[in-house]
């Protein structure tokens, strides 16, 4: 496999000046003055330009002879949680109905103000919002599952039915009783190499699967919910297991095709492109016009074009093999450097034609 093509080396100052996290997964740098190696988005001070070399991965600087830097921790996956962390999320995950005060949370040797920022950053939340998040969606499996509404109230720690109600309205855009009837999305947050991805799966399979600084991922959630009539609600599925155990063998390089059922709501036409991107063979790529061929409408390009980009399940959908006809990568809504990873991981860019597309 060829080296991927790195940004110029201005353009990687320029980031990490600006401490720059879309650039997380692109490069590492090594700080010459300090033996160090950083992420893009290291809060400490921007060493001098002459002080600094780029690396395309850690195992590269760590071969130059650079260790990683005790800050910014740039060997930990992309969004996992800090050890400072680790046993409070056991904690809540352990039982998500208990209520937490910021004097718990001292108690526990964590700063209630790092806990929020970190929650902002990683989850668009607040901690708090967080656990009340956990614990409404368990009360709304205990309705699911039989359970009367007083009593999943009172077990979610609310004093009244009507504080119940306004909650759950709030947090899942339905009443209680109708929830009950509804399909439960339950949606989860998995670290990756390329940064920090959300999923989402019900009892039939994989429904959702963007990198969480996709633009609008907010309102893609909503009318996913809609379109599927489903509450979405933080937590564990059987399926996001899986998902996190193929992923993990996928950016190894042992898992070459996904087995995780899919959910895939849309139009007929969606459907067919998104189907014909599932039979692009791994290590291979497809030109969008060879994608209309394929699906029957040769004309309809640009149409096929939309419909690749309207693609909720990024990776195991790979509408990241399909480029341009004249060797160019093209667009990827997940951002470009992340479709360059994603075809170096599978081999593709040791086309000369793509890796001439991947430098413009």
């Amino acid at each position: 496999m060829e080296t991927v093509q790195l940004p110029s080396s201005e353009q990687m100052y320029r980031a990490l000046s600006n401490r720059d996290t879309t650039y997380e997964g692109v490069f590492v740098v090594g700080v010459r003055t300090t033996g160090v190696f950083c992420r893009p988005g290291c809060p400490a001070k921007t060493p001098k330009a002459e002080n600094v070399e780029f690396y395309a991965s850690p195992r590269e600087a760590l071969l130059a002879g650079y260790r990683p830097c005790k800050r910014c921790r740039p060997l930990e996956m992309v969004g996992a949680a800090p050890e400072w962390l680790s046993g409070l999320l056991a904690e809540v995950d352990d039982d998500p109905t208990r209520r937490w005060k910021d004097t718990d949370l001292r108690a526990k040797g964590v700063d209630p103000a790092r806990a929020r920022r970190w929650f902002q950053a990683n989850h668009g939340m607040t901690f708090h919002a967080y656990v009340r998040a956990r614990r409404l969606g368990q009360a709304l499996g205990n309705i699911k599952h039989g359970g009367d509404l007083t009593g999943a109230a009172f077990d979610a720690g609310y004093e009244s039915v009507s504080g119940f109600r306004d909650a759950f309205a709030q947090m899942f855009g339905t009443t209680p009783g109708r929830g009950r009837n509804q399909p439960v999305m339950k949606v989860s947050r998995i670290p990756t190499p390329l940064g920090m991805m959300i999923a989402g799966a019900t009892d039939d399979g994989l429904c959702l699967l963007e990198f969480a600084d996709r633009r609008m991922l907010e309102k893609q959630l909503v009318r996913l919910s809609a379109r599927l009539d489903c509450v979405a609600t933080p937590g564990d599925h059987p399926y996001l297991d899986q998902l996190a155990n193929e992923l993990s063998h996928y950016f190894d390089g042992t898992l070459e095709r996904f087995t995780i059922p899919l959910v895939l709501p849309g139009t007929e036409f969606q459907r067919s492109v998104w189907n014909s991107l599932l039979d692009i063979p791994y290590g291979e790529t497809r030109s969008y016009q060879d994608l209309a061929a394929t699906v029957g409408r040769p004309g309809a390009t640009r149409a096929v074009g939309t419909a690749n980009g309207d693609n909720r399940i990024a990776v195991v959908i790979p509408c990241h093999r399909v480029i341009r006809s004249d060797g160019n990568l093209g667009g990827y809504g997940g951002r470009l450097w992340r479709k360059r990873f994603l075809l170096d991981l599978e081999g593709t860019l040791n086309s000369r034609e793509l890796l001439d597309g991947a430098k413009r």
